[in-house]
């Protein structure tokens, strides 16, 4: 449904806008690649700064559910699940941060560290 809008406000009849239209790509929930990725912020794109407070909204989600989309459930359940995982991974990478700075600390590491400084690491 969201490809189709964007097809919508796109001259995708045009070279131009076919082009721009294939290197969209659009996913139900955070697919693997990019669920171990940081996430950024846009300050441009949120809602609380772009409208203005008396200004009605709704999400796709809501509207694809009025149309008869069927897949919300699933997307919710495994969107729960991907946060499980991507918590867990978030506490693994912080404790091998800190070991790491732990050892790089360490007095027995420090002539290691000092070659290492030599070669530019």
């Amino acid at each position: 449904m969201f490809w189709k809008v964007v097809r919508g406000m796109l001259p995708h009849k045009s070279p131009r806008g076919a082009a721009a239209l294939t290197k969209m790509k659009v996913f139900e929930g955070i697919p693997y690649p990019y669920d171990h990725k940081k996430r950024m912020v846009i300050p441009e794109a949120l809602r609380v700064l772009r409208m203005k407070s008396y200004r009605n909204y709704c999400k796709l989600g809501d509207i694809s559910s009025l149309a008869g989309w069927t897949k919300a459930d699933v997307v919710d359940k495994l969107e729960a699940k991907r946060k499980v995982k991507s918590e867990k991974f978030h506490q693994l990478k912080s404790k091998k941060i800190a070991a790491r700075a732990k050892a790089s600390g360490d007095k027995t590491v420090a002539t290691f560290n000092k070659e290492l400084a030599k070669h530019g690491f």
